[in-house]
């Protein structure tokens, strides 16, 4: 007996040491861009979730697109591990948005415009595409923001300007599926993000994008493909967008976009109905705007900060100084 709580504890031990290892080499990597959009896609680093750190470097410059910008990037790793990363190119007038892939984050293959709703013909915009990997059916869902006048119930809202979210699929990112509605809930809506907390169980993070409001909101699925019922009262106050989640520990992060004070915030939250500000405890560095959050291997992020170093615009600095 003595022997079997001895191998009992060992073996207890080796595993929380495998486990606490196995953290340790995960961190996290959050895509962004700078106003006015023009430069392309910036990334932040982080250890813990909280504490972001900038590698002030741009990783794909903007080439497609009538305005050719990057907004809104928005990136998920598939399961052979390839990075895929959609983002807004227009801000009016494209039907359609950026795709392009890497397998290091550093290294990006050519960029492509994806088309969606050519046969609609007043589409006034696609706005902040955002990716979802369904692993039950093993494909991914982007869903975007689009206005097409006249076709839903405006309020208050101008025609150009009442948005509804609408969604694709794909396996390879050659073909895709045609373009549906994914989410009318009633009023403009924008900047909608698919959380998964098990096989079926989805939250839909959107923000309610009518003039009075604003803000953020919840809703909930079975399915990633919705439909997504009982539409939350908002949790963040006016002027907010850009939801970005990440799970760390047994919390659920959303970092968010206070554009209306020029600042970042975030709310933790383990059941997306009662809602704490933890803006306090993260760091953002300056002029960071949306994407997505990506939990990664740390030589990941290791071999960006190599690169970074050995950019050349990095060393003339300290050659310099």
């Amino acid at each position: 007996m003595l022997r079997f709580n001895i191998l009992y504890r060992f073996v207890f031990v080796l595993a929380l040491l495998v486990m606490g290892s196995s953290c340790a080499r995960k961190g996290y990597v959050f895509t962004s861009f700078h106003e006015p959009a023009s430069e392309g896609l910036r990334m932040l680093y982080s250890n813990d979730g909280y504490k972001w750190n900038d590698l002030n470097k741009i990783y794909l410059k903007p080439e497609i697109g009538k305005q050719k910008i990057m907004r809104d990037p928005s990136m998920v790793q598939g399961p052979d591990g390839v990075f895929h990363l959609v983002w807004t190119c227009a801000w009016k007038g494209d039907r359609g948005f950026g795709y392009a892939s890497s397998k290091d984050l550093i290294n990006w293959s050519a960029q492509q415009f994806i088309p969606v709703l050519q046969n609609e013909n007043n589409v006034i915009n696609v706005w902040a595409p955002e990716l979802f990997y369904d692993e039950l059916k093993k494909e991914y869902v982007i869903i975007w923001a689009s206005t097409i006048p006249y076709r839903f119930a405006r309020g208050i809202e101008e025609e150009e300007n009442n948005h509804r979210m609408y969604a694709i699929t794909t396996k390879d990112f050659k073909s895709f599926s045609d373009a549906k509605l994914f989410l009318d809930p009633g009023f403009s809506v924008i900047d909608a993000v698919i959380v998964k907390r098990s096989e079926k169980d989805h939250v839909l993070v959107l923000k309610d994008n009518t003039r009075p409001n604003r803000n953020l909101k919840v809703a909930f699925s079975k399915d990633a493909l919705g439909p997504y019922k009982g539409v939350s009262a908002s949790f963040t106050g006016k002027l907010t967008e850009g939801p970005s989640v990440v799970k760390v520990g047994k919390d659920w992060l959303i970092y968010y976009d206070v554009y209306g004070e020029k600042r970042y915030a975030a709310m933790k939250t383990r059941d997306f109905k009662t809602f704490i500000d933890v803006s306090s405890a993260t760091l953002i560095p300056t002029g960071h705007k949306h994407g997505t959050i990506v939990k990664v291997n740390r030589k990941i992020i290791e071999n960006l900060k190599k690169d970074r170093a050995n950019s050349p615009d990095l060393k003339d600095n300290n050659e310099k100084k």
